[in-house]
């Protein structure tokens, strides 16, 4: 069975807009007793599969995501464990993927389905179900489950699994546990299971009907807001977005996954939206009469837990592949690809332009926007180094089409207000599920999926010490990283916001010091300490031409940050407290929370 699952496997392809490619780059595995006789042995058999042997399970599946979003969704790579610890390490890793709407299809071993030895090592009894297993955490999180207990159920569960990862609406993490026993079985399975298969990407266009409807209500805005999301990129619309905003000058915010959709340096590019947004893009946000949201799921981050909007007549209009995305908060639904959508709209706006003084507005705050951005790079004269400064001196030396990843902290954040992109792959940030441990992981996956682009890697200490296993996998396939790690002596971001609800930062801090550089030797990365900024661009320049991952370790200053710009979010405050602290950060917090709006949709009055 596993023989089979492997040519299965490696017969997959995608095609969209006429190129195919494999669907499947290779297998990321972890052998243990309950996969390395099954799927192990099949993989060494066939030959037709990379196979890459990576140091953490939840960390493969980081690298096959990553590698999913680099590839706007048409390539992954498939995930093998032995039952047991190296299947539910895999289960964070589903969770992220499927919430960001990532490809992946995950394969745990299991425990015996014909149960003649049980319990197996590692196996968890459930008594009243003897068919539960550990596996069955998977459920939740994934897209699509299937435990196959005989040989013949596989033909019908890849294929159905194949419908999944292959749709772009409905796709996530997909996984199929495989009992260890039924992977080493036998069966007769038709020759046409192994034949080579094309799994064709449509780009579904919306409804004639809406697309009009759009078009009106956008002809009658004054102060209408595209809000670019991940989708944009995915669809490969970033040209067809820009062209839009090009005719009709409505101005353009982008969201975490949407970053890179339009060049910083555009007039109409507003930048990060939301609780992690820009000035400029609040600002416009805020005043906003209509909202078209083009591929994202308006996530408490997008909305500023749904303060951004405050006129009081705004309506909302969302274009997603993902019917459940596009029908949130009462918007006007146009269900449909967002390269196919965008173009429909701009056919549908042919000759309108939107009052010249908003266009000129938002040209206006891009100016200012990116000058504040310069004076937080340039920090403060003879201040200790901060993180702003840091992000502002890998972006100075970065090439347009260098790839910055990073993941959880307070540098998401940071690098969402102030990294200035220039190319719609070359920004990074897993901030979906904001997972610590992604960044070295994440930052593999870019690297395997584009091996011709620089990958810098931004990671806090605090997500380093969680997860930096994959920096000895990077040397062993020679996939050359930089890794600029910041020391801040604990979690930076956590700590921050402790502080701004009155609680002082309690349990943020490390206790004791870690030798951050001989920590990342020890993975067999070249690795070096830097003190100032000029070091750190230094640094930056010998790692480029070095032959192996480079681990650059800088000191910031936790307590400077950059500052919210007119955003919120909505993080509850203890409502009774003896904390004089907490009691005031509680009455601020009311404040801010009368602000949140309900969007029940305008209907027809």
């Amino acid at each position: 069975m596993a023989q089979a699952l492997v040519a299965f496997l490696a017969a997959q392809h995608v095609e969209r807009d006429g190129v195919q490619q494999p669907l499947f780059a290779g297998v990321l595995g972890i052998f243990g007793h309950g996969n390395v006789a099954g799927v192990g042995q099949a993989l060494q058999q066939h030959g037709g599969l990379r196979y890459v042997l990576p140091r953490n399970e939840q960390a493969m599946v980081h690298t096959a995501v990553a590698h999913a979003r680099h590839r706007n969704r048409l390539q992954t790579w498939a995930c093998t464990s032995s039952i047991g610890p190296g299947a539910t390490n895999m289960v964070t890793g589903a969770a992220l993927a499927t919430i960001n709407r990532l490809p992946v299809l995950l394969l745990p071993g299991d425990v015996f389905a014909s149960r003649r030895v049980s319990p197996v090592l590692q196996q968890l009894e459930v008594p009243g179900n003897p068919d539960a297993s550990v596996n069955d955490a998977f459920r939740p999180v994934s897209r699509f489950f299937d435990r196959l207990n005989r040989p013949d159920q596989l033909p019908a569960s890849l294929l159905e699994a194949m419908r999944v990862l292959t749709d772009q609406a409905e796709t996530g993490a997909v996984t199929i546990a495989l009992p260890q026993d039924v992977q080493a079985e036998a069966h007769d399975y038709p020759q046409e299971l192994f034949a080579r298969r094309v799994w064709r990407i449509a780009r579904p266009v919306p409804d004639a009907d809406a697309v009009r409807a759009t078009a009106a209500l956008v002809r009658a805005a004054r102060r209408p807001l595209i809000v670019a999301g991940g989708g944009v990129i995915y669809a490969e619309a970033t040209g067809a977005l820009r062209a839009l905003a090009d005719a009709t000058g409505i101005p353009v915010a982008e969201t975490q996954a949407g970053k890179g959709a339009m060049p910083y340096d555009h007039p109409g590019a507003l930048g990060a939206i939301g609780a992690t947004g820009t000035r400029a893009a609040n600002l416009v946000a805020r005043d906003a009469d209509l909202v078209i949201a083009v591929g994202t799921r308006l996530g408490d981050f997008t909305t500023a837990s749904r303060t951004a909007f405050q006129d009081p007549g705004v309506r909302l209009v969302a274009l997603n592949v993902a019917a459940f995305d596009a029908h949130k908060l009462g918007a006007l639904t146009l269900v449909g690809d967002a390269r196919a959508g965008l173009e429909a709209l701009a056919t549908a706006l042919a000759g309108h332009r939107v009052d010249p003084q908003h266009s000129e507005l938002a040209a206006r705050l891009n100016r200012e926007w990116d000058a504040e951005v310069g004076r937080l790079y340039t920090g403060e004269p003879g201040g200790p180094v901060d993180q702003a400064q840091v992000i502002g001196v890998v972006n100075d030396t970065s090439e347009p089409r260098d790839v910055v990843v990073c993941a959880a902290g307070s540098m998401p954040g940071d690098l969402h207000k102030l990294w200035r992109t220039r190319d719609p792959k070359g920004y990074h940030v897993e901030y979906g599920y904001s997972c610590m441990g992604y960044e070295v992981a994440g930052g593999l996956g870019v690297k395997l999926a584009d091996p011709d682009r620089e990958v810098i890697v931004m990671v806090g200490d605090g997500s380093w010490l969680m997860m930096s296993s994959e920096i000895a996998t990077s040397i062993q396939e020679g996939a050359r990283l930089t890794v600029v790690l910041i020391d801040n002596h604990g979690f930076g971001s956590i700590g921050g916001l402790s502080r701004s609800l009155g609680s002082e930062g309690f349990g943020t801090a490390y206790p004791n010091e870690v030798d951050l550089t001989a920590n990342a030797r020890s993975l067999g990365a070249q690795a070096v300490r830097v003190e100032t900024t000029a070091q750190l661009a230094a640094a930056l320049a010998d790692a480029r031409g070095a032959d192996r991952t480079t681990v650059i370790v800088i000191e910031c200053d936790a307590g400077r940050g950059v500052g919210s710009y007119e955003s919120w979010w909505d993080v509850p405050v203890a409502e009774v407290s003896t904390m004089p602290a907490v009691e005031r950060a509680r009455a601020e917090y009311e404040r801010e929370r009368a602000r949140e709006r309900d969007f029940m949709g305008g209907g027809d009055d």
